[in-house]
């Protein structure tokens, strides 16, 4: 059994921003991570774990506010798990992130890379993302003990975000500063909805109820797609809230339901059910459009995912003469992206739905030169895969967090392509798998993009040389 540890440090000042989303500071020689702080506060720490090199704890009481630090404007700040850089200054967000990519690259990676260069802010720090997660839950989190042995069942149902380390619990969310409106209107009206009409909230702990999830999607041109998740089918109480929802939004142009009977949450396995409307919304970048499916990936900031693909396609260098290799495609929004640039491109991604709709983009753009794979990357990309189909001259990579496979590694150091880009929301697990390259391949130039304020999140994108 873990050992309680009571603790408290008393004038504490917070020194940096430290990794995920926490700052830095030190007591008595000792680290100290702390959430929720920013450089220059001087805080009392309530200790949580004490290790033998550092201790984790939570700010108890603010003695002295930093001068930087700003005042959130989510009333849900310090709860809800997300944008915990809300009291960063914009600039010094962007400064930590440019850090956390040296760090990862250089200093724990103990990579050789050029100087990085500055990282490509985002022109929106709110509601940049188009698209949320919102999850059903018969226990929302109460801030007061009181509060929640006072509650009625009705008032302990929530609609929003899972707070921190208790997947049972749902933090009730009003305003939500991600995503613009409708989406607040949307998820606001249903839990009106759903309550007055006593349709039962998901039971996280014990696997019943009716109500699961909301899935918000939105366009920058304003278009709509919602997804809302059973437990079970009741087609009369399913058909009464879909009809009551597109009547009140008729900006919604793509409504999906899900009978869900799982004990988890994923739809990825799941048949997405059209009720009303369009099969897609559609995006569009540098004349390109992209249909969004109900499973599609698409970057979360449209307006930085055309920052960031015209990075990927500069680092890329293509002459018009090229066969590229776009891994971990999505639904192709890179391989069309650069695809007038290049000779031919082959798209590899492992969600089929995602292939299908790469493959109606590319037609729908009028694109001939692309080719699109469905299944595992490291099944699909073999040796024998590269000898049908041609050695590639670049591969791009925009793998998942966790990185690439070994496998795929050793595929590509098969194939050797002159130059690589390697696209990456994780810079700990890009920097382990450049070194996988390090050998055969430099890095000749470093690009930070934030994609995600007021996180601590960022994406990187290097470029990859062959070495002579």
């Amino acid at each position: 059994m873990r050992k309680k540890v009571d603790l408290i440090l008393e004038n504490v000042l917070i020194e940096s921003v430290a990794a995920e989303g926490k700052a830095l500071a030190h007591y008595e020689g000792v680290v100290v991570f702390v959430e929720f702080a920013v450089p220059g506060d001087v805080v009392d720490i309530r200790v949580t774990s004490k290790k033998k090199n550092f201790m984790e704890g939570y700010v108890l009481r603010t003695v002295t506010p930093s001068p930087d630090r700003l005042e959130p404007f989510c009333p849900h700040f310090g709860v809800c798990g997300g944008c915990k850089w809300q009291p960063l200054p914009y600039e010094m967000q962007l400064a930590a992130k440019q850090q956390q990519v040296y760090d990862q690259l250089v200093r724990i990676g103990h990579l050789d890379i050029p100087e990085i260069t500055p990282i490509i802010g985002s022109d929106n720090t709110r509601f940049y993302r188009n698209k949320l997660e919102f999850t059903f839950s018969s226990s929302k989190w109460f801030t007061s003990k009181t509060d929640a042995e006072n509650a009625s069942a009705k008032e302990r149902c929530g609609l929003g975000f899972h707070v921190g380390r208790f997947f049972d619990k749902v933090l009730d969310i009003d305003k939500c500063y991600l995503q613009a409106e409708p989406s607040n209107e949307i998820r606001n009206f249903i839990r009106q909805y759903t309550l007055d009409h006593d349709l039962e909230y998901y039971n996280l702990r014990e696997n019943h109820g009716y109500m699961r999830n909301l899935v918000i999607r939105t366009t920058q041109k304003g278009d709509v797609m919602l997804i809302v998740a059973f437990a079970d089918e009741d087609e009369q109480a399913r058909t009464a809230l879909l009809d009551a929802v597109a009547e009140k939004f008729p900006q919604i142009k793509s409504l999906y339901y899900v009978i869900n009977r799982k004990c988890n949450d994923s739809l990825g396995d799941q048949e997405c059910i059209l009720y009303k409307g369009e099969d897609a919304i559609y995006e569009t970048m540098e004349g390109l459009s992209f249909k969004i499916g109900p499973k599609s990936f698409y970057q979360t900031n449209s307006p930085q995912a055309y920052k960031l693909y015209s990075v990927a396609r500069e680092f890329a260098a293509l002459t018009g003469n090229e066969v590229v290799y776009d891994l971990y495609t999505g639904t192709g929004t890179i391989a069309q992206f650069v695809s007038a640039k290049a000779s031919k491109v082959f798209g590899i991604e492992y969600v089929p739905e995602a292939i299908t709709d790469a493959r109606l983009n590319a037609a729908n753009n009028g694109i001939t030169n692309c080719e699109f794979f469905a299944g595992d990357m490291k099944d699909i990309l073999t040796d024998q895969f590269i000898h049908r189909h041609g050695r590639p001259d670049v591969i791009i990579l925009d793998p998942p967090r966790a990185g690439i496979h070994p496998d795929v590694a050793k595929v590509i150091l098969n194939a050797l392509p002159e130059r690589m880009v390697y696209v990456s929301c994780n810079p700990a697990s890009q920097a382990r798998d450049l070194a996988l390259f390090a050998e055969k391949y430099e890095i000749t130039a470093v690009q930070p993009v934030d994609m995600f304020p007021q996180t601590q999140h960022v994406e990187n994108v290097c470029a990859l040389r062959l070495r002579k």
